[in-house]
This record gives C-alpha cells, sequence and structure tokens, in this order.
C-alpha cells in the first residue's frame, strides 16, 4: 500500500514516533512532507515519551495523534498507555502504527524473535484494539476498519495497526547525511585497538555489527565484547554493572546518541557510582542510523556538558582519528570515569554483515572471559 493512501485514510495530522525499518516508507514520507516541526511531526527520545506528547497534543487540539514504533518499542508505552490514555484514566485517544519486527514464521535476528511472538498479545492486554496491515491490504479494507477504529476513538481508547514487513511503499528518495569526517567502523576499529584485551559492551545495532566484523578481520575472539543486540539505550548500565562488580577491569562501553537519548537518566546512575574503570564512548552521528538514517536531536546537545554535570570525572569531544587516539590512550591510563564523545559520519558498508554467534553463545563466552583472572 503506498504510504501516502495509508496516512489519507488514517486521517492523523500530528505524528510522534521512534523510527524503525520495517516503517522506513513511513518515516520517509513523513520526513519529505514535515521534516521535524513540532506542530506536525516529531521523532521523540523513547516511544513511551512519543505516547506522553501526544497526549499533550490531543489535550491541546482535542484531536487524536498517530504515534509510530518498533513493536520492540511497545514495553516502552506500557506505563503511558495504561496510566495515561487508558479510557479507565484519562481516555485519550491514540493511533499506535507498529512495525512488526520477528513476526512468527518469518526469519529474523534474535532479538526481535519472542517480542515478534507477543506484539499482537502485548496490545491485547493493553486493551488497544489492532489490525495487522500486509501486502493483501487494500485502501477499501482500511477504510473499513479505520471507521471502525473511529468509534473506538471517540470512546477515548487506543487502536494498532501492525505493519508487516514491505507492507508499506514509498518511492521517493530521502538521503541522510552530516558533515562529519570519521566513519563509525574505523573509531570502532581503533577503541578495538588501544582496549587491547579489556572487555566491550557496545550498543544496539550497527556499532555491534562492525565491532564483530573487526574482531573477525584482526583474527580475534568474541568472548572480549558484550554485544546488546536488543534493549536499545541500556548498554551504558550494563557496562555500569559489570564496571562495579569487576573494579580491576577497565570497563569500555560503544553506545551511540540515540541509544544514550532514550535512556539519558543511566548517565545521571552512571556518574553518581563513578566507577573509576568505565570508559563510556558515544558515537554521534545525530541519527538514528540502523533503522534508515532519521534524525535525532543530538545537534541540539551538549553531551560532554552533560556528563560532567552527572558526575563524570572528564568529559571530552572529538571530531578527528588523531584526537580521538589521544583521548582512548589517556583512557586507557587514568584511573577516573571518563566519557568520550566521537563525531561521526552517517553510513557503513553495504556488505556489513551480522554476527554469525548466537546471542547466548555470545553471553557465555563473554562471562566465561570475565571470570578469569587479569593478567
Amino acid at each position: 500500500m503506498n504510504v501516502k493512501s495509508f496516512t489519507d485514510i488514517i486521517g492523523a495530522e500530528f505524528f510522534c514516533g521512534v523510527p524503525d525499518s520495517q516503517l522506513k516508507p513511513l518515516c520517509d514520507h513523513l520526513m519529505k512532507t514535515y521534516g521535524i516541526d513540532p506542530k506536525r511531526h516529531l521523532i521523540a527520545a523513547n516511544e513511551g515519551n512519543c505516547v506522553a506528547i501526544a497526549a499533550g497534543y490531543h489535550l491541546a487540539t482535542g484531536k487524536t495523534p498517530l504515534v509510530y514504533l518498533q513493536n520492540s518499542g511497545e514495553g516502552n508505552i506500557i506505563n503511558p498507555v495504561a496510566s495515561l490514555l487508558n479510557d479507565k484514566v484519562y481516555a485519550m485517544p491514540c493511533v499506535f502504527v507498529i512495525g512488526w519486527r520477528g513476526e512468527p514464521n518469518v526469519h529474523d535476528e534474535p532479538q526481535h524473535i519472542y517480542q515478534g511472538q507477543v506484539t499482537l498479545r502485548l496490545l491485547e492486554d493493553m486493551d488497544i484494539a489492532a489490525y495487522v496491515i500486509d501486502g493483501a491490504t487494500t485502501e477499501k479494507m482500511l477504510e473499513q476498519k479505520m471507521r471502525e477504529f473511529d468509534a473506538l476513538l471517540a470512546r477515548g481508547k487506543q487502536v494498532a495497526f501492525v505493519v508487516k514487513k514491505n507492507a508499506l511503499e514509498y518511492k521517493e528518495s530521502v538521503k541522510y547525511k552530516n558533515d562529519a569526517a570519521m566513519s563509525r567502523e574505523e573509531a570502532i576499529r581503533r577503541i578495538v585497538k588501544v582496549s587491547g584485551d579489556d572487555p566491550i559492551v557496545s550498543t544496539t545495532g550497527k556499532a555491534s555489527r562492525e565491532l564483530f566484523e573487526i574482531r573477525e578481520a584482526n583474527g580475534q575472539e568474541h568472548k572480549y565484547d558484550f554485544l546488546t543486540v536488543g534493549s536499545m539505550g541500556h548498554s551504558s548500565s550494563i557496562a555500569l554493572g559489570i564496571a562495579v562488580n569487576k573494579p580491576d577491569r577497565k570497563i569500555w562501553c560503544i553506545d551511540g546518541d540515540g541509544a544514550a537519548l532514550m535512556h539519558m537518566g543511566a548517565m545521571a546512575v552512571i556518574g553518581a557510582n563513578k566507577p573509576k574503570n568505565l570508559v563510556h564512548i558515544l558515537i554521534n552521528n545525530g541519527a538514528h542510523e540502523t533503522v534508515g538514517g532519521m534524525p535525532t536531536v543530538s545537534n541540539t546537545v551538549d553531551y560532554t556538558a552533560v556528563a560532567l554535570a552527572c558526575g563524570y570525572g572528564k568529559a571530552v569531544k572529538v571530531a578527528t582519528y588523531d584526537a580521538l587516539e589521544a583521548e582512548l590512550d589517556l583512557a586507557k591510563n587514568e584511573n577516573t570515569l571518563t566519557f568520550i564523545e566521537v563525531e561521526c559520519a552517517i553510513g557503513s558498508r553495504a556488505d556489513l554483515g551480522r554476527p554469525t554467534t548466537t546471542a547466548i553463545e555470545n553471553k557465555n563466552s563473554f562471562v566465561r572471559f570475565l571470570a578469569e583472572t587479569k593478567a
């Protein structure tokens, strides 16, 4: 189905979401049509944030907002849906458009398998009426379902369209780029070189994929790395949990700007506990690149100031490989909680692969490695 027809039939005038590769036609259409406009289209920090913004829109206008997300974000919307939107509380209507990753009987990455199985069940538990959109869904079918949904929305309920792979189409090309000089993969390669035998926790998406392939190219084992293939926004908290329990080891965290924004409160907790053996590296390309390249709000955020305000011992920003290597060498040898923001370009190799080990294999080898006595 053409994505413009899809949005026209739904009839929303305000859109708020967290980008998803399954919903790339919708995301590209909204960026091409509205860009980032606080009265028409916002990309939020996380999915719960979207719901709250949508609630504010409804309170101010009386109209029904549309919130889009990947199904992995359903967990983030449960609280505001159940305790804010629900018709037993404030009865605020909302249309959700949800990309269905991990759809049963369709091959997908391990972090999506269980989430895909429970996607419709979670919506049912939240009392959100759902309709699945696939390649066979016609405009007439959608119009009929929207008439049914309008009656629910009028009663202050929420509804959801769950979108299967390739169900929506958008033929216009949208190119996302920035002016940064460094590539993320080359930056990670240099982190790997300096970190040596230290453990690394890497964030969701292409950063972990690139880290895996760098180890392969170097002929190294993968035991050094915990690849956070799911739970976006939580890699720094995982690294904190390791750092405070392995104080004799330097722990490196490779984070992303979209992930850091999603749960920025983690930085306050890290700073409050001040693990001197943790190096928190934020790869900042200002984009949700793994799911298509749509922008984050990182160009408005002074991350080093945030880190220092949260209690990090040191925070720096680098834009060149020489500056990055110099700060990595210092972080390797200093005994203080360190934050390094790395400005990187949007983009990755066209032939970038995915980890060939399973999530369980990755965890088990990493756990065994952590248990080893430091040389």
